[in-house]
């Protein structure tokens, strides 16, 4: 099956003019490997989020890499592609989250640590299967929740211009952090170029309603 390496997968824009990746037919299955929201440099207990070099010191941001373009063969512009996710596996160790002085709890007195920046690293416990297809994430020894996996970023690249895959949304997708784009959904999106021309990154393991939580 073809595939798009994790190391290969550090695209930061939608650009139509990068060479493909990958070429596949209609149809054909092929699997993207992804890197973590932060391109793997926010992963340790007690980093600040807000030393963040690989964002504020680059452009496009060093952040939220995909992998692609995909170009489907015989796709021409205008075509409705229907992209099937077939699978998601989560990886098995840890993974993070961050807190900057925002969201729905950042001045709540229950949760005082999310007045202040920081990085916490999550658990993640295979389950009964022995895999993390039915694993759970760990917060601490008293909270978890099971692993729901899902594609943070889906798109085709404009017509046009060039979007950032952090910031760039629009009718050909991007980074939209829907958990519907889980395995055994179909995302539906019209191509812009010939080929298609599709990027894939920004794996979520789980998630509230929305990215806030």
């Amino acid at each position: 099956m073809k595939r798009i390496l994790r190391e290969e997968a550090k695209v930061y824009c939608f650009d139509r003019s990068l060479p493909p990746k990958l070429r596949v037919s209609p149809g054909e299955k092929f699997v993207v490997e992804t890197e973590d929201a932060s391109s793997g440099y926010l992963c340790k207990e007690g980093q600040s989020p807000l030393n963040r070099p690989f964002i504020d010191e680059t452009w496009p941001p060093s952040a939220n890499p995909v992998g692609g373009p995909i170009y489907i063969e015989g796709a021409r512009r205008g075509d409705l592609l229907a992209i099937k996710i077939e699978d998601i596996l989560v990886a098995a160790d840890q993974s993070y989250t961050f807190s900057a002085r925002r969201g729905p709890i950042h001045d709540s007195l229950k949760w005082s640590q999310a007045a202040e920046p920081y990085t916490h690293v999550l658990r993640h416990e295979p389950g009964p299967s022995g895999t993390m297809r039915d694993g759970r994430v760990w917060f601490n020894d008293r909270v978890f929740w099971p692993v729901a996996p899902f594609i943070g970023t889906i798109a085709v690249a404009p017509e046009r211009e060039v979007l950032t895959s952090i910031f760039g949304q629009g009718i050909g997708g991007g980074n939209i952090d829907c958990r519907d784009m889980r395995p055994g959904n179909t995302f539906f999106v019209n191509s812009q170029n010939d080929g298609g021309l599709l990027f894939v990154g920004d794996v979520h393991a789980s998630q509230g309603d929305t990215e806030f939580s």
